[in-house]
């Protein structure tokens, strides 16, 4: 914030100089935007996640409430009073913690893409994709997976339920749990 005082120049004159004090009222109105955006991101997190945040009980009990409020303009008072309470708290280290899950999130779907990838293009015999999946977990039972693409294939031709696409799936996902 800007302060203006009065003091004397080299020449004996009054002068005006203003004087910085504290956050500008834009700055403060960022600031607090911040928190309650902050404070909706939270309220994205499962039950679990929100756990793991260790916020004091009085954020916990608002969050929920938050959960639980229907109305839109109910919940905006809601989300403005999170935001608010956050301010007491090291948010820092909580936007550290909610990042964290989210880049797990992040990093959990594109590993699912992957491996939905790779399973179509071996369901549809793609024999460079399997030469990757070889190359990538060397340690593979061959004969094995050969025998869940063949049924995945067919079970894709004759248009019946994926299961053995499902069994497929699951194996890539034990392939690429056992190496991380």
């Amino acid at each position: 914030m800007l302060k203006m005082t009065t003091e004397l120049d080299n020449n004996g004159r009054k002068k005006d100089v203003i004087i910085y004090d504290g956050p500008s009222k834009s700055q403060v109105k960022r600031e607090c935007n911040h928190l309650i955006e902050l404070g909706e991101e939270m309220l994205k997190l499962k039950a679990d996640e929100l756990q793991s945040l260790d916020l004091p009980d009085e954020i916990e009990v608002a969050i929920t409430t938050a959960l639980k409020i229907k109305s839109r303009s109910g919940l905006k008072r809601q989300r403005q009073y999170i935001g608010k309470l956050l301010r007491s708290v090291d948010n820092e280290t909580i936007e550290k913690q909610i990042r964290n899950i989210q880049h797990r999130h992040d990093t959990n779907t594109a590993q699912f893409k992957r491996l939905e990838k790779w399973r179509d293009n071996l369901i549809d015999n793609n024999k460079e994709a399997l030469n990757e999946i070889i190359l990538r977990f060397p340690d593979i039972d061959r004969q094995h997976i050969n025998q869940l693409i063949r049924a995945a294939h067919q079970e894709h031709k004759q248009q019946k339920p994926p299961a053995a696409s499902r069994k497929l799936f699951k194996y890539l996902r034990e392939l690429e749990d056992n190496i991380y």
